[in-house]
């Protein structure tokens, strides 16, 4: 007799897990998990972490020829609601019945197959990724444009021919957007030569991983240039930024 680790509906559970530790997330399989009304056996398990917000997903994982019905929705959905997490997953290859896709519609489970689940996934932790860089992006976007235009050129954070100078601020928070525009659109490759003298990162960029490299490179180096311009601000009395501007970077 063979174990229950040669089962077929155990490594279908277990190629889910890597699947979500792949994409940097904490995933158990077999959980026993409390809610309000009692305690729950789930397959899977999953605690993705996004720069501190943790979120908890369910994952019902059924490697089942037949096709699931409303009831098992129905029955996961009540889990889903009595232990509060965020999003449901139904896996099977096997399909589902008219009622289950009708019952799942407006809620937050979602009906998928394993091929469909893993681009689903994929997508919206690179979103969450994006999200972060977006706001990184806003901050600086304030920080520069909070300065008088005096002040950004007395301190070299502006030109008046930004590709001839070495370093443009507002020249690279425009190639910034359009990176991370680009980014959205899965628009692959993306130039990203700022043509700027004082740069960081590759000439172009292929993928999503590569991207992300650059945009935290460049992030970088904006934050770093305008710290150094700010500090000789603060040195000579012309650090006065215009407060209201800060404030609108910290509002979503």
């Amino acid at each position: 007799m063979g174990s229950r680790k040669d089962s077929e509906w155990y490594k279908f559970q277990e190629e889910i897990r890597d699947h979500f530790e792949a994409l940097g997330a904490s995933a158990t399989t077999n959980v026993s998990i409390k809610g309000v009304r009692g305690s729950h056996d789930i397959d899977i398990l999953v605690k993705p972490k996004f720069f501190g917000h943790e979120i908890l997903w369910l994952v019902e994982a059924k490697n089942w020829s037949s096709s699931i019905t409303k009831e098992k929705v129905l029955a996961f959905l009540s889990i889903i609601q009595d232990v509060g997490a965020d999003r449901g997953f139904l896996i099977s290859n096997g399909g589902f019945q008219r009622g289950a896709i009708k019952c799942a519609e407006s809620t937050n489970i979602s009906l998928v197959n394993f091929e469909k689940f893993k681009k689903y996934t994929k997508d919206f932790v690179n979103l969450e990724v994006l999200k972060h860089y977006e706001q990184r992006y806003k901050i600086l976007h304030a920080r520069y444009w909070a300065h008088p235009k005096r002040i950004r050129k007395d301190y070299d954070l502006r030109h008046d021919h930004d590709y001839e100078s070495p370093f443009s601020g507002i020249g690279l928070l425009n190639f910034i957007e359009k990176v991370i525009k680009s980014i959205r659109q899965r628009k692959y490759p993306i130039n990203t030569d700022t043509r700027l003298k004082i740069n960081a990162g590759e000439k172009t960029v292929h993928d999503f991983q590569e991207a992300c490299n650059w945009l935290n490179l460049n992030l970088n180096l904006l934050d770093r240039q305008l710290l150094k311009a700010e500090m000789q601000m603060m040195r000579y009395g012309d650090f006065k930024p215009e407060f209201d501007r800060w404030k609108n970077a910290f509002e979503d």
